[in-house]
């Protein structure tokens, strides 16, 4: 409701500032008539009267009033054909509307077509595309459940919504098919990072709901910018598919960008949040793929992750297209088919198997399989390893682990367990019984199980160590439903506060444009109880323009006057420095406060390649800022850290 009520209040920001384009052909009588479209699509939308049953596809017309407000507010018509299909995308909104007033949603139940669907984001509120094929002998009254393919786009620089929308709207099938496909829209070009990420399993969420989906049946599969995507989706979620292809997608950073010049060590630290190669041991838990053609440059990535898994003793199968550059050899199309096909036909086995697990994670962000969980590390950034295997004699969980500082294990997996070694401890029995997973904790007398009252505690106070979405950066806050609150009052700095009011813009245009939505923002005069309870803030301003700020900060690991802000020690003009900072927010430790930050990589990253989508900070910086002359404001990086798992400033 929060953010149905957000969409209609005055408080954005101006959307991102384009350069001369083929748009400039476009009328502007004829922009005026298409918005004027929407705004009527979306008013007569919003007056139907519906059977309950199918009310909640609303959102599929929705879906046709954004993909044209988008392409004009971004003078996104790359070539003169996006005219007409925006035209086309119009008239099928139109043409759901006609329907959903008789009752009827006929685009439902297409067997034999792709179909594009809408959902509203639960990350900030918009409305996002997702396509969606049956096989020609789809039934719903058979309640047969389906298996999945969850297809990864390639990027393309003038993919819109318009666009995707034409490229899958009522097309039919080529050839027949035997699962359900679902092809998400990723927010465009990120990789499937940060809310394309999130797109990727709100859209499979969305598509469960519609349609009978096994879930042990789910593959995940692209190509080029889709096989970065399913090279980094299926080994951080390996317990997620029963296989995964990538196919001439890049899986690490450094190399992909041919960096000549080292990384600096926090940015060294921070790649490692989504660099695949870092994750390869987790090939292990789920059958995956990887293809390149012989000629193309990215099967570079395919031979790095095949070579990296042959050192672990894992198995990443490699197909080389003979004598192809960037596509699929047809021959080896059929292989990488076949292989998802045997996996698909075989399921991803039934709890408590599998018996053995071995897994890696970098970050408690991505921190589970199957039995084992990740709770916090030792030490941020890191490899964190976890291997554990139930002996079939004495049928006891054995484990090793690495860099783990917490370590949860689902109850039932075995009567005992051995961590490192240690004698047996109480696994099916541990905490009375009560509690679905077991926690145990790593301390220098060796690991021991938390009874029913620890481990409600830990459950209860997150904020206290860094954990499974609250262990930063400053870019994760952007990945779980967050508002940007806007400060009224008067700032205590001027100039701070002329230059949080230019992040906040900065932040607000390239999130329109990139990840396709309007960024949520309210005043600080409007921040709720409920807001508190459900969304990351991030506090734009300083504690005397912004009063939620003026509520947090003598509890944050800095101090802010009126004539400097302090950071370990050592005090900075609020006139000259700026403090991007996140960090569990006091007012509700379930949750982050950011101060005065956005993404922290920018426009050029985003038109530069996909690799470059890596955090520029970490959990906290000191950035000096100036004016610049054409206007807005130079940044220097002077320092930038990461706080240590207790979220205290790590040892110098």
């Amino acid at each position: 409701m929060l953010f149905r009520l957000l969409r209609t209040a005055p408080v954005w920001i101006g959307m991102l500032a384009v350069t001369a384009t083929a748009a400039e052909t476009v009328p502007e009588d004829q922009r005026q008539s298409w918005l004027m479209k929407t705004r009527e699509l979306t008013s007569q939308t919003e007056q139907l009267q519906v059977p309950d049953a199918i009310a909640q596809r609303t959102v599929d017309i929705a879906v046709c009033a954004k993909a044209v407000e988008w392409i004009i507010r971004h003078n996104e018509f790359h070539k003169p054909d996006y005219v007409k299909w925006a035209d086309q995308v119009l008239a099928a909104g139109q043409q759901r509307l006609s329907s959903f007033s008789e009752g009827l949603a006929p685009w439902l139940d297409r067997a034999g077509m792709t179909t594009v669907f809408g959902y509203e984001s639960q990350l900030d509120g918009s409305i996002q595309p997702f396509a969606v094929t049956l096989p020609k002998d789809f039934d719903r009254s058979t309640k047969k459940q389906w298996p999945l393919h969850l297809v990864l786009h390639g990027r393309g620089d003038t993919l819109n919504e318009v666009s995707f929308f034409h490229q899958h709207e009522g097309k039919p099938l080529k050839q027949d098919i035997e699962w359900i496909q679902l092809d998400v829209f990723g927010r465009t070009n990120n990789a499937y990072r940060w809310a394309g990420e999130v797109d990727v399993f709100e859209a499979w969420a969305e598509t469960r709901k519609l349609f009978p989906i096994d879930d042990r049946r789910v593959t995940l599969w692209g190509f080029s910018m889709g096989g970065a995507g399913a090279w980094h989706l299926g080994l951080h979620y390996p317990d997620k598919w029963s296989s995964v292809g990538a196919g001439a997608g890049f899986s690490d950073t450094i190399n992909y960008l041919n960096l000549k010049e080292p990384l600096s060590p926090l940015h060294q630290k921070l790649i490692r949040i989504y660099d695949a190669v870092d994750y390869t041991l987790n090939a292990a838990d789920v059958p995956i793929i990887g293809y390149g053609g012989e000629l193309d440059k990215q099967l570079l990535a395919a031979k790095t992750m095949h070579d990296q898994a042959e050192k672990l003793g894992v198995e990443i199968p490699l197909l080389i297209g003979p004598q192809t550059e960037h596509k699929f050899h047809p021959d080896s199309l059929k292989e990488f088919m076949a292989f998802h096909a045997a996996a698909t036909e075989k399921g991803r086995p039934l709890f408590p198997a599998p018996s053995k697990i071995r897994f890696t994670t970098c970050t408690p962000k991505y921190n589970s399989c199957v039995w084992i969980t990740v709770e916090e590390q030792l030490l941020p950034y890191e490899p964190s390893v976890v291997e554990a295997a139930v002996d079939p004699a004495s049928g006891q969980l054995n484990v090793t682990t690495s860099n783990v500082g917490v370590l949860a294990i689902t109850r039932d997996v075995a009567d005992t367990v051995s961590i490192d070694g240690s004698e047996p401890l109480p696994l099916l029995s541990a905490a009375g019984g009560l509690l679905p997973e077991v926690y145990f904790l790593n301390t220098q007398d060796g690991w021991s199980g938390m009874d029913y009252r620890e481990s409600h505690q830990y459950q209860t106070e997150p904020g206290k160590a860094k954990r499974h979405h609250l262990q930063g950066p400053i870019d994760d806050a952007f990945t779980r439903s967050f508002l940007c609150v806007r400060g009224t009052g008067k700032p205590w700095s001027q100039e701070q506060a002329d230059w949080a009011n230019w992040t906040l813009d900065r932040f607000a245009a390239e999130y329109d444009k990139f990840f396709r939505a309007k960024l949520p923002i309210l005043n600080d005069t409007q921040v709720t109880e409920e807001v508190l309870e459900n969304h990351h803030l991030i506090l734009f301003g300083d504690p005397g323009s912004n009063s939620i700020l003026a509520r947090v900060v003598d509890r944050l690991p800095i101090g802010w006057t009126k004539t400097a802000i302090e950071v370990r020690g050592e005090s900075w003009n609020p006139g000259e420095y700026g403090v991007p900072l996140v960090y569990p927010n006091p007012l509700n430790r379930h949750r982050y406060v950011v101060i005065n930050s956005g993404h922290t990589f920018h426009e050029p990253e985003f038109r530069g390649s996909n690799a470059q989508l890596y955090p520029r900070l970490g959990d906290v910086a000191v950035l000096k800022f100036e004016r610049e002359a054409k206007g807005g404001f130079r940044e220097t990086v002077v320092s930038s850290e990461i706080f240590d798992v207790r979220w205290g400033w790590p040892a110098r």
